[in-house]
């Protein structure tokens, strides 16, 4: 974010910011000068304050001559101003005792996972599966098992591996199978799993695949192979950031919570980090979970032992202690791939 601020002035931000996550209350200069102990007087305080509002860093309620971050001043306060504190020893050891639970299996863990997010960071935790379609596609060969049985062996250009058990029509000869597979190979090189599976269907609709016994065998079988499933999305303590101050007002979390019960927009916009290493901040409007802002999340991705990618984070609002809560989800998406690795 391009302002310019002198070190006065990001003092009194800081400190501003700092004051509202803490109390949910607008924050006046005596109070700045008082808590932060400041060698200013109010009235310098005050002054100050009045030019971070005329550059949209503050903003000041109707009820109050004490003044609120805007959107603006919590993204410069993440990009340049927050002081991140360590991940604590004991929360450390919550999150590995959650994440090496015995006889938990992946889903098992990923559940466990949110719920301790959501309990270390008191706002909302959420994990999305690791999803296979959204890699790329790298190979596809099929091996024959019995009678009108095949073994349908999908890869990833990341290494993952998915098996699929396909009954036929009919029993292709191995020769047969092997051309079939040179030509899916072909047709789905480059495309995600997602797209193959859009490219097998409109090629099964063209002339090019009816003039040709063969290829449309292979992509009726190939459509069975290279299925698309949802995306496992697994959220904790909804309750707890509908306890917000934010959200007292009724309509205003109605919104939310509906917003929340739409999974599909919250696998979507989390898909938008799959790519992206390290920790991504969405702050306010940022996010486009609803209609209005108020919500901030952060997100860290995840790698499995077999190179799909998931994601893991917090969802709270704006006025979220971002110092403690970004070095957690940081700290879990690392220990999660780590334990996954092992798996």
């Amino acid at each position: 974010m391009d302002i310019e601020l002198s070190a006065r002035s990001r003092q009194i931000l800081e400190a501003i910011v700092e004051d509202y996550i803490a109390t949910a209350e607008p924050v006046g200069s005596s109070a700045v000068a008082r808590r932060h102990a400041m060698s200013l007087s109010s009235a310098t305080v005050r002054n100050v304050m009045a030019d971070l509002e005329e550059q949209g860093l503050l903003a000041s309620p109707h009820t109050s001559a004490g003044r609120i971050p805007t959107e603006k001043a919590y993204r410069l306060y993440v990009d340049s101003l927050v002081a991140f504190r360590q991940v604590s020893r004991e929360e450390k050891r919550e999150i590995v005792r959650h994440c090496r639970r015995s006889g938990a299996g992946l889903s098992g863990i990923l559940k466990d996972t949110s719920r301790t997010l959501s309990q270390l960071s008191n706002y909302m935790g959420i994990v999305v599966a690791p999803s296979f379609t959204s890699d790329v596609f790298r190979h596809i060969e099929f091996i024959r098992l019995g009678h009108r049985k095949l073994l349908a062996i999908l890869v990833s250009s990341k290494g993952a591996v998915q098996n699929r058990l396909i009954e036929t029509e009919d029993d292709p000869l191995p020769e047969d199978l092997v051309k079939m597979g040179n030509y899916l190979n072909e047709l789905m090189q480059g495309l995600t799993i997602t797209q193959a599976r859009e490219r097998i269907l409109s090629e099964m609709v063209s002339e090019k695949a009816r003039y040709d016994q063969l290829m449309s065998r292979a992509l009726r079988i190939s459509e069975q192979a290279v299925t698309v499933e949802s995306d496992e999305i697994f959220v904790e303590g909804q309750a707890r950031i509908l306890d917000q101050p934010e959200f007292s007002d009724v309509s205003r979390m109605k919104e939310i919570y509906r917003a929340f019960e739409q999974k599909g927009q919250l696998v979507q916009l989390l898909s938008r980090c799959m790519s992206a290493d390290g920790v991504q901040i969405y702050i306010g409007s940022e996010t486009t979970l609803s209609q209005t802002s108020g919500i901030s999340l952060i997100t860290s991705r995840f790698v499995t032992s077999s190179n799909t990618v998931g994601m893991l984070g917090v969802i709270g609002p704006t006025r979220m202690g971002y110092s403690s809560v970004i070095p957690i989800v940081d700290y879990t998406a690392r220990m999660v791939s780590r334990l996954l690795s092992e798996v």
